[in-house]
């Protein structure tokens, strides 16, 4: 590349970075926290106050189910272990930052408990019997699935006013509902308990904590993903198709001879061959790398670019030096969760017919927590029947 072709490479990445940090910083200022939507008020790690019996019986001479988690309990099965993770992930956050407790609970059906009567009846029932929430601030959530139902329900504790019924309301028939209508239930819980937690905390869960320019862009994939796919192609696409255009540019564009100052021409792909040693048309042929040969028309000067690609098998070879080598991993012995596996990589080029191994070590698999707090039951909070329902 020449100077003024960097000058113009700089020039773009400058205005790219700029329109970046201005976007990024313009959405994260616009949708900072709202204390009047639950705000955030850091609290220190959970300390539980009140342990709540469990398997309590409703008035219509049902029993409740215990939980297992003060987090999430998965009894109907919709979540894959890594998805209930996130989720837990997501809920211990929202406790450590804004002292609300919110717990998942996903059941087969309420008859299974010998319920009779309306999942209202039952959720209402359940969170009091549980005491999930501040038993001073009584800001507890449940999020109740019961599949085989087909219905749901968001229950907010007292301490919520009844305008925040038609927020739930809102999440449920935006967010949860019609992933549920496509028998879509663990992304349709992910994205719906990452819903209400804004809603009662004014933040996403990947948001606690961050900048403004952080929370700018993460707010702006999310819509990006709200909006489906169509949208990522809308934003994505001319980006890219900008950006092979000037690199294409950039690539092709006539550049002065270093001797002469004249305009050199560039070789077609079959012409450059001639003058590409033989490690060079191996890399062509494996494209790993792409070669430019430039002559002058006027001192008969001759100029190679050399252009990597991007995804390539092949890795530069260290006898050599073309990109010609490839890598092969054989796991030897599994890590497990109590020691550590291994593993060969073996090296080849096809260039020079260089060849090598080693033996790594493959890092021990750890297990994740599943507590957020040293406790194990909620904080007393309750409910008189506030938050919202849906079916599908």
């Amino acid at each position: 590349m020449t100077r003024y072709d960097l000058r113009i490479a700089g020039f773009v990445l400058a205005a790219v970075v700029a329109i970046g940090l201005l976007l990024g910083y313009g959405v994260g200022w616009l949708t900072r926290p709202d204390p009047l939507r639950g705000g955030i008020a850091p609290v220190g790690p959970a300390e539980f106050e009140t342990t709540v019996a469990n398997g309590a019986r409703t008035l219509d001479g049902g029993r409740l189910p215990d939980y297992d988690n003060i987090y999430v309990n998965d009894y109907a099965g919709l979540l894959q272990p890594s998805a209930e993770k996130r989720i837990r992930d997501d809920l211990i956050g929202l406790y450590r930052n804004t002292g609300i407790e919110m717990t998942v609970l996903t059941i087969d059906r309420t008859s299974d408990y010998g319920h009779r009567g309306s999942i209202e009846s039952f959720a209402t029932r359940l969170f009091n019997t549980w005491g999930i929430g501040n038993a001073l601030r009584n800001d507890g959530v449940l999020i109740l699935v019961a599949r085989d139902d087909r219905e749901m329900r968001i229950e907010l504790g007292r301490g919520y006013g009844r305008e925040r019924d038609a927020d739930m309301k809102r999440v449920i028939d935006t967010v949860f509902l019609p992933a549920f209508r496509l028998n879509d239930y663990q992304d349709g819980i992910e994205a719906g308990v990452a819903a209400t937690i804004f809603e009662v905390a004014g933040a996403y869960p990947d948001e606690f904590g961050a900048g403004t320019l952080h929370r700018g862009w993460s707010r702006i994939r999310r819509w990006l993903t709200l909006a489906g796919e169509w949208a990522y192609a809308l934003v994505a696409v001319p980006l890219g198709a900008a950006f092979f255009a000037i690199r294409g540019y950039l690539r092709r564009r006539p550049r002065p001879c270093r001797q002469c100052r004249s305009l050199m021409i560039r070789a077609g792909e079959t012409a450059d061959d001639e003058h590409l040693d033989g490690g060079q048309r191996l890399e062509e042929f494996l494209k790993s790398v792409d070669y430019d040969v430039w002559h002058c028309p006027n001192c008969a000067g001759m100029e190679i670019t050399r252009h990597p690609a991007w995804f390539s098998r092949h890795s530069g070879c260290p006898r050599c030096g073309y990109k010609t080598m490839t890598t092969k991993s054989t796991v030897l012995e599994p890590a497990t969760t109590s020691s550590t596996g291994r593993k060969r990589v073996d090296y080849n080029c096809r260039n020079c017919d260089y060849a090598n191994s080693e033996t790594r070590t493959i890092p021990m698999i750890s297990e994740s927590s599943s507590s957020g707090s040293s406790g194990s039951s909620f904080g007393g909070g309750s409910s008189s029947g506030g938050g919202a329902s849906g079916s599908w």
